[in-house]
């Protein structure tokens, strides 16, 4: 108990405040669709608590205690691990599709989504080849760039294939920060930017799917009952909230209107039943994190954890960042999930490695303000 009272106690505080906040939104968010599909109201939560909550407890504590320091010789590791990860999606028998969509692995009564662990281990391996002669690598072309853009460069293959557009994009965002922050020049930066939307604006191109997401962002009123349905329906609960809400319990959307009720549209349902200005200060809660998740980079006491810890931090923001956007039509719905919030317990068990490990950072750091 002595060493995790060393971590820093705004972030576990921020941390325990959307962890909490989301098991009580998703009683109520997921009831309706639970009973429907397993004739209990109560499934969803109690999968959550069972396989997501209480072990990501369980496996934060432990990750806290451990050294991160001991994770930067198992970077090679880290980074063949994602690559094996996402090729199991790619196999018959072991690999699942939902949706179109082949993002799941099935190994025995184990399912998970290999992207959610390669957003923790990709993280792992930048960081440490980052801070193995930073100098070099974030500012030469042959023994920085091109490296880093062959490693980031499969993943993002890999994940396209799937398609699993929303994790290419975080875990793109997240590394590209990292290589920023490690001191590459600005005009590199800019360059993997504008290169980054060349590509989705391929991806849109080639795919109808996308194409067509992009039409409902820019004119969601064409098609409501059709592609666009799912954002007018998100709009419908969020205009529904008010300043105050409808009140806990009250959603109306929730009743089989929004589509994933309990993933990537919860936020509407918050906005619904909390109303306005307790969706804001989720959005401040999530804010609140981040900063701590900053400081704590900035004052690790190595390289490794300086990227490690900005990588992790990027990843919840960009992701967090992503679904509200979505929601609240500021950009195209990507499929991402709310950290913390949604319904998933491969995603919490995900999150709960990356904050024990902000965590690990945190005890190991000059005295954080």
């Amino acid at each position: 108990m002595r060493h995790l009272r060393e971590i820093d106690r705004t972030f576990l505080l921020a941390l325990g405040g959307l962890c909490i906040f989301g098991l009580i939104v998703l009683v109520s968010a997921s009831g309706p669709l639970s009973y429907q599909k397993f004739g209990d109201s109560w499934y969803f939560f109690k999968h959550q608590l069972i396989y997501g909550f209480i072990p990501g407890i369980f496996i934060f504590s432990l990750v806290a205690l451990f050294d991160y320091r001991k994770l930067k010789p198992l970077a090679v590791g880290a980074l063949v691990s994602s690559v094996v990860l996402l090729v199991l999606v790619y196999i018959p028998g072991v690999g699942m599709r939902f949706g179109g969509a082949g993002r799941w692995v099935q190994l025995g009564p184990l399912s998970f989504q290999p992207s959610e662990l390669v957003k923790i281990t990709f993280l792992i391996y930048v960081a440490a080849w980052l801070s193995a002669r930073r100098e070099e690598r974030s500012k030469d072309l042959q023994n920085g760039l091109l490296p880093f853009m062959s490693a980031l460069g499969v993943i993002i293959i890999l994940l396209v294939l799937q398609p699993n557009t929303g994790s290419m994009s975080v875990i793109t965002g997240s590394a590209l920060l990292m290589y920023l922050v490690a001191g590459a020049p600005i005009i590199w930066f800019a360059g993997l930017g504008l290169a980054a939307v060349g590509f989705i604006a391929i991806l849109i191109k080639l795919t109808p799917y996308r194409a067509a997401r992009l039409l409902t962002f820019l004119h969601p009123e064409l098609d409501p009952q059709g592609i666009g349905y799912h954002i007018n329906q998100a709009f419908l609960a969020i205009g529904s909230g008010g300043l105050f809400g409808l009140g806990y319990g009250h959603s109306r959307q929730k009743y089989l209107y929004l589509p994933e009720v309990a993933g990537d549209s919860i936020f509407a349902v918050i906005a619904e039943e909390f109303g306005f200005i307790i969706a804001v200060c989720l959005i401040l809660a999530f804010a609140l994190l981040i900063y701590r998740c900053i400081k704590i980079a900035q004052n690790a006491p190595d390289d490794f954890g300086r990227f490690l810890a900005t990588g992790i931090g990027s990843w919840v923001g960009l992701q967090a960042v992503f679904n509200i956007c979505s929601m609240v039509g500021l950009m195209p719905i990507t499929g991402v999930t709310l950290p913390f919030i949604s319904y998933g317990s491969s995603a919490l068990i995900s999150l709960s490695i990356g904050m024990g490990i902000i965590a690990s950072i945190s005890r190991q750091s000059r005295k954080i303000v």
